[in-house]
This record gives structure tokens, sequence and C-alpha cells, in this order.
């Protein structure tokens, strides 16, 4: 048994970790701790407290007692904001706390789109333009190429949470473009798991997912690659562990 450590914000579209345990069909758990939100806002200030190491290290014990072998804190935006080196810091005192491997949602898009070799990637951000701009930023300085970002303005997490499957492929439509390798959703508070395979047909390229990649971030930590075509081409690369 593999057992993935996710300290989730709030709550929003936690479901889809339940759903990834499913699809990946093997001897992988997938625990989900909360951790306190604040103020739920797409704005920097919210976000940086919403990251704290204190928010974080709060979590990290009940992981532990879980078994965890790895751990990441599932939020995009609460991340990408502390910018390339910040983000790095949160993430190591997270390891500390936490004794064990630590990422972030943020470097799991990153190491990622170098999994599938995708250097040009599209952004369809459910935040701000100004906060959607800071994740294209991150990206740029992980040595990734933007090719366009398109953000749908919503502040709250909450909001978000709302979202179906019209919204999702209304904003992935309006977010690709031809020359990118492959689109990028980048809130974790976004429902896409259901909806991964149906995206990458309709656009004829990879899409990452913020709680896609988080769960194969946790999974590369942990030294395990599982074959799970259901939830989209990053998990048809080798090499393949399976169960």
């Amino acid at each position: 048994m593999t057992a993935l450590g996710l300290l989730y914000p709030g709550h929003s579209a936690e479901d889809d970790y339940p759903r990834i345990e499913q699809l990946l069909g093997s001897d992988i758990r997938v625990d989900v701790v909360h951790t306190d939100i604040g103020e739920d806002a797409h704005r920097e200030d919210a976000l940086l407290e919403m990251g704290s190491p204190e928010r974080l290290a709060a979590g990290v014990e009940e992981l532990r007692m879980a078994g965890a072998e790895s751990v990441v804190w599932a939020c995009t935006s609460g991340s990408f904001v502390r910018g390339w080196e910040g983000a790095h810091d949160q993430v190591r005192a997270l390891a500390r706390a936490a004794g064990m491997p630590a990422s972030s949602t943020s470097f799991a898009f990153v190491h990622a789109a170098q999994e599938i070799k995708a250097g040009r990637v599209a952004i369809g951000a459910t935040y701000p333009d100004d906060v959607a701009d800071q994740f294209a930023a991150f990206l740029r300085a992980g040595g990734l190429e933007v090719t366009g970002v398109k953000g749908a303005g919503i502040i709250t997490a909450a909001e978000v949470g709302t979202w179906g499957e019209a919204e999702v492929f209304a904003l992935a439509r309006q977010a690709d473009s031809p020359d990118a390798d492959a689109l990028l959703l980048p809130d974790t508070a976004l429902h896409t798991v259901a909806h991964i395979p149906a995206l990458e047909k309709e656009l004829g390229k990879p899409v990452l997912t913020a709680n896609q990649v988080t769960v194969w971030e946790g999974l590369r930590l942990a030294d395990r690659r599982v074959n799970a075509p259901r939830l989209g081409a990053l998990f048809t690369k080798e090499p393949i562990v399976q169960v």
C-alpha cells in the first residue's frame, strides 16, 4: 500500500480525490486533511495567509499517523503566489514539519508538463486576471513557455466549486491555443477529474488539471508510476508500475 497525504484548503472539490483513488485501481490510498482556509479569496494577501507555515503544519500530524509517504499542499494559488523561490521555501518548511518528501500543486504542474514533454502551455484559470498572470510567471520561472492566459475572474473557491461540466468545457475552449502542447486548468477548487478524457479528446492534446497533477506529484514523490488512462495522458507515461 502506498499512502499519499494531501493538505487541502477548505471544502470545494475534494470529492475529486476519492474519484482519482478509484480510477487508479491499485494499492494506493489518497488521504486528505483539510486546512483552515481563512478568508476565501483569490487575492494575494489572503492566499499568502492561506498557505502560511502554521496553517500547513497544523495538518501534518494526522497525515503522519495515517502512514503517508509523501505530502502535497493541494493548492495552486496558495503556492505560486509566493513566487518561485518563496514556493520552494514553503515546501521545504512543509517537508521539515511533516518529516517526509513534500511539494505543492504549483510545482506539480511544472513537473507534470515536463513529464509529458509539453514545453508550451495554455492556461485556463478560474482566477482574476492578476492572479492568473502570477501563475503564468511561476510556470515561466520553471522553464515553460506560456502561449496564453484566460482568467474567469472568480474571487472565491466556494463559487469555483459550483462549476459543472459546461463551465469547465467553456473555459477550456476559450483558453486553448493551437500552438500549446497542453492546456492547464490550475484551480484545486474546480471539479475536473470526471472530464479529463473528454477534454483531451475535444482539444486533441493533453489536459493537466490541479487535482490530477496533485495526486500524480504525490505518487512521484513516493516513487510510484501508475498507468490509469482514464486520468488522462499524464497517467499513461512510462515507466509503468501497476498492481
